[in-house]
């Protein structure tokens, strides 16, 4: 599929006041609208098209969590979209130094037209979506990771023309990522299979709402030990760092329990022969992936960090446009 025909889908669908917390807030013709924009607005940015409906708009950023993509994409993206980003750390707003967090929603709701939130706990993210009376974008939470995976779809959608029908393999931590990578599989009819270690796996309450939502669209989510099993015949095989930010300590612990489960050539062989390699990044070659596979011929790992920027430029467009 061309990007021409791409974007000639592309069918205005309100969004405006909404929160971005989790796929499951979202139906498959909201999250599939987002797509289309992003590449819509991809389009554009590459052959210098102004696009700019958020002037005079600011957007805070509120990180407890570090970030490279997630901090240069979202004030890059605010800047072309004709607006203004606020990074606001942990140490920068009182919310760092005892104030509620609804008090902090409600002054920042004065002066802010969106807060995007990178942080641990993801009740920060839903305490302060119910208090605030402006958009909340989920950057991360140790729960989910939304924008990432919208990324992910967009690049998919971009090198495979389509979304249902697909297999993605995850092969891995049981983490943010696995979860919302299931969540949106599931409401886009992507069959997903989830590969970890025992003491690993996702959670129990999130794989069943997946499969609840897979039946409605017809595909089907598995939860395996076997990263064999989960691969085979994948058109999509994904991987995350087997110790995320928080769980450093337990790098020695978790190199042996995933050690079996490094994504490398002969683990590949059971995959489609065009399959494509994602990481959502930083990546430790050797580790979680070889470097033959993370730097081969079918990994899209830098066109999917590319499209953090045009993913998360949709969504502020749609969720905080006039």
């Amino acid at each position: 599929m061309t990007q021409a025909q791409q974007t000639e889908k592309v069918q205005k669908v309100d969004l405006r006041g909404r929160d971005f917390i989790e796929f499951t807030d979202y139906t498959a013709e909201e999250i599939r609208y987002l797509l289309d924009l992003a590449i819509e607005i991809k389009g554009k940015q590459k052959n210098g098209v102004p696009y700019q409906p958020l002037q005079g708009k600011t957007i805070g950023l509120i990180f407890e969590k570090s970030s490279t993509r997630t901090r240069v994409s979202f004030e890059v993206g605010m800047f072309q979209l004709g607006g203004h980003a606020l990074f606001l750390s942990k140490n920068d707003i009182q919310l760092g130094r005892g104030e509620t967090t609804h008090d902090t929603a409600k002054v920042l709701s004065r002066y802010l037209d969106g807060i995007m939130i990178r942080t641990f706990g993801h009740h920060n993210v839903t305490e302060l979506a119910q208090h605030a009376d402006i958009p909340v974008i989920n950057g991360l939470s140790d729960a989910a990771h939304p924008c990432q995976v919208l990324a992910d779809f967009q690049t998919v959608l971009e090198h495979k023309g389509k979304l249902e029908g697909l297999k993605m393999a995850y092969v891995g931590d049981g983490n943010n990522m696995a979860h919302s990578l299931m969540l949106g599989a599931a409401k886009m009819g992507m069959h997903v299979a989830i590969a970890t270690p025992e003491g690993y796996e996702p959670d129990s309450a999130v794989v069943e709402q997946a499969r609840s939502i897979a039946q409605e669209s017809g595909s089907q989510v598995t939860v395996t030990y076997s990263a064999q099993e989960a691969v085979k015949d994948a058109d999509i095989v994904y991987t995350d760092v087997w110790a995320s930010m928080g769980f450093e300590e337990e790098q020695k612990i978790r190199e042996q329990a995933f050690a079996a489960y490094q994504v490398d050539e002969e683990l590949m062989k059971g995959a489609k022969p065009d399959y494509m390699f994602l990481h959502c990044l930083p990546a430790h070659r050797g580790e979680e992936v070889s470097a033959g596979v993370i730097d081969g011929p079918n990994s899209l790992i830098f066109d999917q960090a590319e499209n953090r920027l045009h993913a998360q430029k949709a969504l502020m467009a749609a969720l905080m446009s006039e």
